[in-house]
């Protein structure tokens, strides 16, 4: 039996390479966030592709930092980019992971504690091809993003 992709999901995937939808995005993230919060983890991104919140330590704050990204299960581990919808600037929850790698997951309502990695050479080609197959716009945000390598973590359960 052939896997399918429901509609709205694909028509995300379509939408994904679009400027416009990148710049809609990043505007969206706050108010995802918010829907998060008040379901506890339960619905994030509507429920279209597969989302985590990941709660970071702010390297000049020290508070606690939220953003939902969309991932990839790796086995036990959660893979996630920073692709920042392909600005020329890493997105600063991936900057805080770098300085403090213990972090936080909720996913479907449940925390767990994690450690991000970040990932290099064949391990993080690994990576961008299964990234890939959840969402295929990141391709073109690697080519907006021309002038700095967009980071891969794997977060792996403390």
């Amino acid at each position: 039996m052939r896997h399918t992709v429901p509609m709205l999901p694909r028509l995300a995937r379509y939408l994904g390479h679009r400027r416009w939808f990148a710049r809609m995005g990043r505007f969206l993230v706050p108010a995802d966030r918010a829907v998060a919060k008040l379901t506890k983890g339960r619905v994030v991104a509507l429920g279209l592709l597969p989302t985590l919140i990941l709660t970071t330590t702010g390297r000049k704050s020290g508070q606690p930092r939220t953003q939902p990204l969309l991932y990839v299960p790796d086995g036990e581990n959660f893979v996630v980019i920073g692709s920042n919808w392909g600005q020329q600037g890493h997105p600063a929850w991936s900057v805080n992971l770098l300085a403090t790698p213990d972090a936080v997951v909720t996913l479907d309502g449940r925390e767990l504690p994690v450690r991000g990695v970040l990932a290099d050479g064949a391990e993080r080609e690994r990576l961008w091809q299964l990234l890939l197959t959840v969402w295929p716009a990141y391709q073109t945000y690697q080519e907006r993003a021309s002038n700095r390598v967009i980071r891969i973590f794997s977060l792996v359960p403390r």
